[in-house]
């Protein structure tokens, strides 16, 4: 094997792991000597050289191999000048000692044997831990009311330019969309500048790889590898609260990154001042950016979400046709988590195309009976009159009774919204449970709402409160 021969290889993993992929991890490395089948191969960092060893090792043996050339094993080693560095920097560590020496000192070449089948070309271009799901993009993002604004400002993020919002911190609760958004945005940003290093991982990986760092002693990669992207997403980030050497950790990459006029995206499942157990220095940085919240999804949404993915179902399982009506009961029915919806809606194709029928409603409450039970709702009536109750300050007397100055009629109304919405009682059951009112004075009430939360922002935001707070 000779230094041509390399790099052949390189232009071939060039153009089957990603421009990204590629700049960050095979262009480092450096060819030293061939000898006796076994390539050793330079690599900046012990950190580098071991996650080609772990990811790529097999993808450039298979490469060698189809050159012909009589490779069976590749080794990585760090120059001397690189190790004598890290020892020193090591040595200045504030770590204890009797910490330092019960953590294991890793080999400094990592062997790798026996080439597999070379990885398929359409792997994410990204400097990733987590597979990026290439149907997670913008343009498969359904938009309505409730994640409108957390759709904006993804789009500015991704669009680049000057960093306006960091962190930008993105919160809700499962299955509302915040995933989507954050591969979205690490899609858009590497088809805009395929150049970025992007670093999308969980919170959890984040944990693990310090955690990996610290016991293999190699801290300074960890730094070195953090500190060096152009944008890092962290997903999840509540999975670090109560991880007290992980949350100074994160703590310190975060201000480097910020210092650098870095991107940092963050997602989480409740705003940074309700995240228990994180230390309060981080709730201040996450929230010194923009918050933006990811609200429970309406029937509206639902339905737009359940129609885009019938048009995608319709290319998989040509012939297959869904009844009137059906989507509009399973976006009613199923309202907390648009995965179960999407789940159901899935299950229903699959079930179709097995049995070679419509997709009618029996057929839909017989294949989701249990999907459907786990999604009836539970909220009372009772419960929505306490809740509107507090919210406006009011006695529930005044709410049933039969008081009509506005100031308590109007979330009287409120309340009899709510009730048809998240509830399956009669308009005749809500009369009786509201001092005995005609359906009529009900059905008056709802619409009243319906009409007002499209000019009223403050009525909107009223049942948009209350419907998270009775969801909850």
């Amino acid at each position: 094997m000779t230094q041509d021969t390399w790099g052949e290889v390189q232009q071939t993993l060039l153009n089957t792991i990603g421009e990204s992929n590629y700049r960050t991890w095979i262009a480092p490395l450096v060819f030293r000597e061939c000898i006796d089948g076994v390539a050793t191969l330079e690599a900046p960092t012990n950190f580098i050289g071991n996650w080609v060893g772990r990811n790529f090792a097999d993808a450039i043996l298979t490469v060698l191999n189809e050159a012909d050339t009589p490779v069976r094993r590749i080794e990585f080693s760090v120059s001397p000048a690189v190790q004598n560095s890290m020892a020193a920097a090591s040595q200045g560590a504030a770590m204890p000692a009797a910490r330092a020496q019960s953590l294991e000192q890793p080999p400094a070449s990592a062997p790798v044997a026996a080439p597999a089948p070379a990885p398929s070309k359409k792997s994410p271009p990204e400097m990733t831990d987590a597979a990026l799901d290439p149907r997670c993009t913008f343009d498969s993002f359904v938009v309505g009311t409730p994640n409108e604004l957390a759709h904006a400002a993804a789009r500015r993020v991704a669009e680049g330019g000057p960093v306006s919002f960091n962190p930008l911190f993105l919160y809700g609760g499962v299955g509302l969309g915040k995933t989507h958004l954050m591969h979205a945005i690490a899609w858009e940003m590497t088809q805009r500048d395929p150049s970025l290093r992007i670093l999308y991982l969980s919170a959890e990986q984040f944990m693990y790889r310090f955690v990996q760092a610290l016991r293999d002693k190699q801290m300074m990669d960890f730094k070195q590898l953090f500190r060096s992207v152009d944008v890092l997403m962290v997903d999840d980030v509540q999975f670090i609260a109560g991880k007290d050497s992980t949350q100074d950790e994160f703590f310190h990459t975060f201000n480097a990154l910020v210092d650098q006029n870095k991107q940092i995206i963050i997602s989480g499942d409740r705003t940074p001042a309700e995240m228990e157990g994180m230390e309060e220095r981080i709730k201040s940085r996450l929230q010194s950016g923009l918050v933006v919240d990811l609200h429970p999804t309406n029937y509206e949404l639902r339905l737009g979400i359940l129609q885009q993915k019938v048009e995608f179902y319709g290319d998989q399982y040509p012939g297959l046709t869904v009844a009137p009506g059906v989507l509009e009961f399973l976006a009613h029915r199923i309202s907390t988590n648009v995965r179960v919806l999407e789940g159901a809606l899935m299950r229903l194709f699959a079930m179709a195309s097995l049995v070679g029928r419509e997709i009618d409603m029996p057929m839909t409450q017989d294949c989701l009976s249990d999907v459907l039970r786990a999604s009836e709702r539970k909220i009372t009536i009772e419960e929505i009159q306490r809740k509107v109750s507090e919210h406006y300050n009011i006695r529930l007397s005044e709410l049933i009774g039969p008081t009509r100055v506005r100031t308590i009629a109007r979330p009287r109304q409120v309340a009899m919204y709510l009730c048809k919405q998240l509830t399956t009682r009669s308009l005749p059951e809500i009369g009786r449970r509201f001092g005995g009112r005609d359906h009529t004075t009900i059905l008056h009430g709802v619409k009243k709402i319906e009409s007002l939360m499209q000019s009223d922002h403050q009525i909107s935001e009223d049942i948009e409160l209350l419907r998270r707070a009775l969801e909850a």
